[in-house]
């Protein structure tokens, strides 16, 4: 399980398919919430029109066993006096529930006013009534089911009614309701009516919520089959899909397997023909191989240079010794040291060098380059110097090094005189060391700055040295966020120039 999920197509196809099911699933069931709900405010409106076109009849004094809604083809129908009294229904209602009462059974009313009666003369009886009555309403309002999302604020803000005329506001509840044995859920409308000759009555009407309920039912089961068919393709197509974009990963890491095990840093990965990241990746990978292949090669040729020529001076120094031991007259004490002499200097530049190559960064303490340029001036016949103050960070036994360096090759190639400079320029301090000999190429300029190089291949090694002052120069020089150049000096000689941030 864990090297299954532990792939980034396995994690790509499962978050996608996550993703799109929990996309599916909200939408979904905000779908099936707004078609429940626009079914059922068709129904609640089919009701009200019902509810309202028998509250017209009962306002036109229509009698009740003659209203129209009250038919068996009709939905359920209730008539309910402001007493609570079930006064009319609809034929074969036998069972309801969620309107202002659960009976069905209507219940005689009150006899009624003579419609010649004056207002004055009817009103004493219907006072009489409502005493008689008062008892009823009380035991009625224990069993009375009181009608659904009412509210008294809506109470409040119905206005009283003139006799024949329809309330404004409609009360919607849902429930269930039996006609002639079939029971079905209905969504329910009530209105008030004030009558003339009856009082005020409260008509509900409902409307079946079958169509809700198929339409629902139908939607549902489209999604149950359909969403997990749409993810099923969606993951499908998320694994084709990243796999293709991730074929090049593969050949990449074969590649990278092969090269490591044969160790053959000239080979490179494929790069796709792409311009995505997979390919930039490519690339970069063959530059960190082409860069390691150079890195590795410059070590394996330093290796090589270092062993050959360490090999002449100690070859030298074991030649005059065995020498001396044979025949200790014939000792050349002179050249054995000089020998030693070279070899520990050579020994010294490769410690620095393997340092450098190593990373260590240069001790961060503030050195004055025109003191430093007397410094390693003095007692070194033809140099001269020219310097205003210029301090920069870093080691000063390294960059007296480099300024050595550079002082030992300019007397070697000088043919009478070589100057030294320390100026300002900007944030830079610039010390150049120039001399009046034949200079360097344009060609070799940069060349030089090679370990182990060498431009005059003719002359001995005592005379022209290991080749490694340069290069050393120049990696301390980057080591304090420097550059070293060369150049042509303007009597004709060469110019190295050392430019170093200011401290």
């Amino acid at each position: 399980m864990n090297r299954l999920f532990g792939s980034v197509r396995s994690r790509a196809t499962l978050g996608a398919t996550l993703v799109v099911a929990v996309a599916l699933f909200v939408t979904g069931a905000a779908v099936l919430q707004a078609l429940r709900s626009n079914l059922t405010a068709e129904a609640g409106t089919q009701a009200e029109g019902t509810a309202r076109a028998v509250a017209s009849e009962l306002a036109a004094r229509t009698p009740y066993d003659q209203l129209s809604g009250l038919g068996s083809k009709s939905g359920p129908v209730q008539v309910v006096d402001e007493d609570g009294n079930l006064v009319a229904a609809s034929e074969d209602l036998q069972r309801i529930s969620g309107t202002v009462t659960d009976r069905v059974e209507p219940r005689p009313s009150s006899p009624s006013p003579s419609a010649s009666a004056s207002p004055s003369q009817s009103a004493p009886a219907r006072e009489d009534d409502e005493d008689e009555d008062d008892e009823d309403e009380d035991d009625d309002e224990d069993t009375e089911t009181p009608r659904s999302q009412s509210t008294p604020e809506d109470e409040e803000s119905e206005p009283s009614l003139a006799p024949g005329e329809t309330g404004r506001q409609t009360t919607f509840s849902s429930g269930a309701a039996t006609m002639d044995d079939d029971t079905a859920d209905y969504r329910f409308a009530a209105v008030d009516v004030q009558t003339h000759d009856r009082g005020l009555l409260t008509v509900s009407a409902g409307a079946p919520l079958a169509a809700e309920h198929s339409a629902v039912r139908t939607a549902l089961t489209v999604m149950l089959i359909g969403f997990p068919l749409l993810a099923a393709l969606v993951a499908g197509m998320t694994w084709v899909v990243t796999g293709r974009a991730l074929r090049p990963v593969a050949g990449i890491r074969e590649e990278m397997a092969a090269i490591t095990a044969s160790e053959d840093l000239k080979r490179r990965v494929p790069e796709p023909g792409t311009h995505d990241e997979i390919a930039r990746l490519a690339r970069t990978t063959n530059e960190t191989l082409a860069a390691l292949e150079t890195s590795v090669e410059r070590q394996r040729r330093f290796v090589a240079d270092a062993s050959h020529e360490l090999r002449s001076p100690i070859a030298s120094l074991r030649t005059q010794l065995e020498v001396a031991a044979a025949h200790p007259e014939l000792l050349d004490l002179d050249g054995a040291v000089e020998d030693t002499v070279r070899l520990q200097h050579l020994a010294a530049d490769l410690l620095l060098l393997a340092r450098l190559d190593a990373g260590e960064r240069p001790v961060d303490a503030r050195v004055d380059l025109a003191a430093l340029a007397r410094e390693e001036a003095a007692g070194r016949t033809g140099v001269t110097v020219d310097a205003e103050s210029a301090e920069v960070a870093g080691s000063r036994g390294q960059l007296a090094r480099v300024l050595g360096n550079l002082l030992d090759n300019g007397r070697r190639h000088a043919r009478e005189t070589v100057s030294v400079s320390v100026r300002r320029e900007g944030d830079r301090a610039v010390l150049a060391v120039a001399d009046d000999g034949e200079g360097v190429a344009e060609a070799d300029r940069e060349r030089i700055f090679e370990r182990f190089v060498r431009l005059d291949a003719a002359r001995s090694r005592d005379d022209g040295g290991a080749g490694l002052g340069l290069a050393i120069a120049r990696d301390v020089a980057v080591r304090h966020g420097g550059t070293l150049t060369a150049g042509a000096a303007p009597s004709g000689g060469a110019l190295f120039e050392l430019r170093l941030p200011l401290a």
